[in-house]
């Protein structure tokens, strides 16, 4: 029987890679939504850890503004806040229902200044250097931190996630790089034959290999854009149906990124793999082209 060349239309072939890469894209989008939600929500639980500095009671409200200024400057302070003898009282009396002034004629409490930790130093050993730094401050008489064992094992999980998600995120690249070389390589095998034929004629590697390059890497820029647009679609349901960690967390800015770089994604891997595929043909004698 006389082998002959499987014959498969322009636009029929080109949609096959279009949508076959476009799913694995997609997959690329949600994995990258999930990674940047994740990233902002261990970036949020690291900034509650929340430090109380407690001011002597010998200290008035006027000497607490000025260590909290000190504090404010401190490059590990986010969302200070000052909390006067009064206000500090009120709490007392909402979570004891006792009244001190009625039982000592005076305020007893002292003025305490409260943050929230900056991310960048929520470690067991910054939240101990801090707290001994804090200690030297004029005035001041304990400070309140998290235990280091708490800290540490908020930093450990968040670590472990973070893992977990590089490791999905190489198999997912090295999927996507086998999947879409596999259907880049059946579309230059239905060419072969014309390839060879060019190859006849007097063509060089790159006048046959540019136009096949270029229009597998228009192809991985459709793919890329449509993966963005159902990325973004992923984004608004999840904002409809309430999930916030995901939804609060993707900005215009970082969505714009995720779809940039889908698209970047797209063309590089349609364009290298197209490279290899053309390449490996143009190696081969005619013989070769029926195996």
């Amino acid at each position: 029987m006389e082998d002959k060349e499987v014959k498969i239309s322009f636009w029929a072939s080109h949609l096959t890679l279009v949508v076959s890469v476009t799913f694995v894209l997609l997959l690329i989008g949600v994995l990258c939504v999930v990674w940047s939600a994740v990233t902002s929500e261990s970036r949020r639980l690291q900034e509650r850890i929340s430090i109380c500095v407690v001011m002597a009671d010998s200290v008035g409200n006027s000497s607490a503004r000025a260590a909290a200024r000190e504090i404010a400057h401190k490059p590990y302070t986010c969302n200070i806040r000052l909390i006067g003898k009064n206000e500090v009282m009120q709490r007392w009396r909402e979570e004891t229902g006792e009244d001190l002034i009625a039982m000592y004629g005076v305020n007893p409490l002292s003025p305490e200044i409260e943050f929230n930790l900056d991310g960048r130093y929520a470690t067991p050993e910054n939240v101990g250097r801090i707290k001994t730094a804090l200690k030297k401050i004029h005035g001041v008489e304990s400070v309140d931190a998290p235990d280091s064992s708490v800290v540490s094992s908020m930093n450990s999980n968040l670590s472990n996630l973070t893992l977990i998600l590089a490791i999905v995120a190489g198999v997912m690249l090295v999927v996507t790089f086998v999947l879409i070389n596999n259907t880049v390589h059946l579309l230059i095998y239905s060419r072969r034959f014309t390839i060879h034929t060019m190859q006849l004629v007097g063509a060089t590697k790159g006048f046959i290999s540019r136009p096949i390059i270029m229009g597998n890497a228009m192809c991985g820029m459709l793919a890329g854009a449509f993966a963005s647009l159902l990325t973004g679609v992923i984004i608004y349901a999840a904002y409809k149906y309430g999930l916030d960690m995901f939804s609060s967390s993707i900005t215009w800015e970082i969505y714009l990124i995720i779809a940039g770089f889908l698209i970047v994604v797209g063309v590089v891997l349609c364009s290298v793999t197209s490279w290899i595929a053309t390449m490996r043909y143009l190696r081969k004698d005619y013989d070769s082209l029926f195996r």
